[in-house]
């Protein structure tokens, strides 16, 4: 004897292969769209020379910079899918956060550093750095992540008050 939900299918429950692959792509295009957005910030800030940008400064530009954008392009094209790039700048910083963790610590980069004290100054220390990644470990590795996260806040702000699509993501 089965139960009615085992007996349920998938695309009984109005889930086809066309609309997963249609999720699946919006997902990648807007991760994208975010770091393009944030890569422009970049630019943007290069023009001043980033050595005479503060970190916190170009810490707060990518996440508000991503985030405006998501707003927008959500609001012009609704998208449950946008909310949730947040999930692609997680793994990203976890996967450079698994680099650094596995690079040797010596004279020059981090010596003497822990696990912890690795990853601190490498992307959370906006004042001192580990040397590991050459000194761009807030480049590589938290700046692309809080994009991503910033435009997933400012697609969920867009997407705020708007009727939940058929979509179930």
């Amino acid at each position: 004897m089965t139960s009615a939900i085992a007996d349920e299918t998938f695309e009984d429950r109005g889930n086809s292969g066309r609309t997963v692959v249609s999720q699946a792509v919006w997902f990648l295009l807007h991760a994208v769209f975010s770091v393009l957005v944030w890569g422009a910030m970049m630019a943007v800030v290069s023009l001043f020379h980033p050595g005479n940008v503060a970190a916190w400064t170009t810490l707060t530009a990518s996440f508000l910079w991503p985030l405006l954008a998501g707003f927008v392009l959500v609001k012009i094209r609704a998208s449950d899918v946008a909310a949730l790039i947040w999930l692609a700048g997680m793994v990203w910083f976890m996967i450079v956060g698994l680099w650094v963790l596995d690079m040797p610590t010596g004279v020059g980069a981090c010596f003497h550093c822990g696990a912890m004290d690795k990853l601190i100054f490498t992307f959370f220390s906006l004042d001192r750095d580990s040397g590991m990644l050459d000194g761009q470990g807030r480049f590589l590795g938290t700046w692309p992540a809080v994009a991503m996260i910033g435009y997933s806040i400012g697609a969920r702000i867009a997407m705020r008050g708007r009727m939940p699509s058929q979509d179930p993501v």
